[in-house]
């Protein structure tokens, strides 16, 4: 049966099937929607033991630095699985429609992670989520890899298409390649746009225009989507290795603070007002940063498709207690899988990010 949950001005139905859907409906004259969570997380380095990749690959293997053997890694899918599987709301019982996904060497590693995530549903005596992966090789030099996961139930996949930054100013340059997947998600058609965007390596103003770029390349990648749907809803999600007030989100994507006024082709980032409370999902050097942005377009806003179609309703940063660092200088912070070259048995030196869309039935 579906779980009701009763909110001021709105009763928000969870997705778990179209049949209590309707027996729901037919029992209530009051407003009712359907909830899907949408989510992103860098798994910071999720690496097999086999070296495939010469010296970028030899860090994580058994013969490397860090001793990456089966035994750190099966903890770190485990891990990973226990961080996913708390990715569950009132309104979400059964986990998010979507999660985008960076930082993994190939598909094999996702593979393993989603059947840890339904080992552990089985275990606590739920059912399995049944997750699919989609996945695509980068010619990013260190082998790590954008990539997603969905719930057929509720995301029905229809494709996928994949984009290669190209920097003509640096020619030699390689990163993550931009994962676009499409799908039916609400009775809509929804594109999630995964990004890694290059990091800030050298300085952050000395390596902004790279992630400038980035920024552009996903501004293309959704017109190019309008111009063969127009008005269907666009999310781009990642982590952009920038915060949502500089100029590759804000003035090159667009992304506006305040929904208000956003038209259908522009994008709305409901993570820079988290930040400006203090909420982020990585820090550096004493600082909150909130690199793992979910941006939606205007055409997944209220004000432009009404009640009765998909439309965003909230975002969170997943900041949950057993996923912080409970000692010393990094207290509270991402408990991470290494600090200084030292086994921690952590998570991600990220957070996770989520925003929740909703449809009136």
């Amino acid at each position: 049966m579906k779980k009701l949950l009763l909110l001021p001005l709105l009763a928000l139905l969870a997705v778990t099937g179209m049949s209590a859907q309707k027996k729901a409906a037919d029992k209530s004259a009051k407003a009712r929607y359907e909830v899907y969570g949408v989510a992103f997380y860098n798994l910071e380095n999720l690496f097999d033991t086999i070296n495939n990749n010469g010296k970028y690959d030899i860090e994580f293997s058994p013969a490397g630095a860090r001793q990456w053997d089966g035994k750190k890694y099966w903890s770190k899918i485990n891990n990973l699985a226990r961080a996913i599987t708390n990715f569950t709301t009132q309104t979400t019982p059964s986990g998010p429609a979507f999660i985008g996904v960076s930082e993994i060497e190939n598909r094999s590693v996702l593979e393993d992670l989603v059947k840890a995530v339904d080992n552990r549903l089985i275990s606590e005596g739920k059912r399995p989520w049944g997750l699919r992966v989609v996945h695509h090789d980068s010619p990013d030099r260190r082998g790590v890899d954008v990539g997603a996961l969905y719930n057929p139930r509720y995301f029905k996949f229809v494709d996928v298409s994949n984009t290669t930054l190209c920097i003509p100013e640096n020619p030699t340059f390689r990163t993550r390649d931009q994962m676009c997947v499409t799908g039916v998600m609400g009775g809509d058609t929804v594109s999630v746009i995964v990004n890694h965007w290059p990091s800030r390596l050298g300085g952050e103003e000395q390596s902004s225009y790279l992630r400038e770029a980035a920024a552009a390349l996903s501004k293309h990648i959704a017109d190019s989507l309008w111009s063969l749907r127009p008005g269907q809803g666009v999310i781009v999600m990642g982590d952009l290795n920038d915060d949502p007030q500089n100029r590759s989100c804000a003035k090159v994507l667009g992304a506006k603070k305040n929904p208000d006024g956003v038209k259908p082709d522009g994008f709305y980032n409901p993570f820079w007002s988290i930040l400006d409370k203090g909420i982020g999902t990585l820090a550096y050097r004493s600082q909150w940063n909130l690199f793992d942005q979910i941006i939606v377009s205007g055409s997944l806003l209220e004000d432009n498709t009404g009640k009765d179609r998909l439309h965003y309703w909230k975002a969170q940063v997943n900041n949950f207690d057993f996923l912080k660092d409970t000692e010393g200088q990094r207290q509270n912070y991402p408990l991470r899988t290494y600090s200084a070259g030292v086994f921690l048995n952590g998570y991600s030196d990220h957070f996770p990010t989520e925003i929740f869309l909703i449809r009136r039935l």
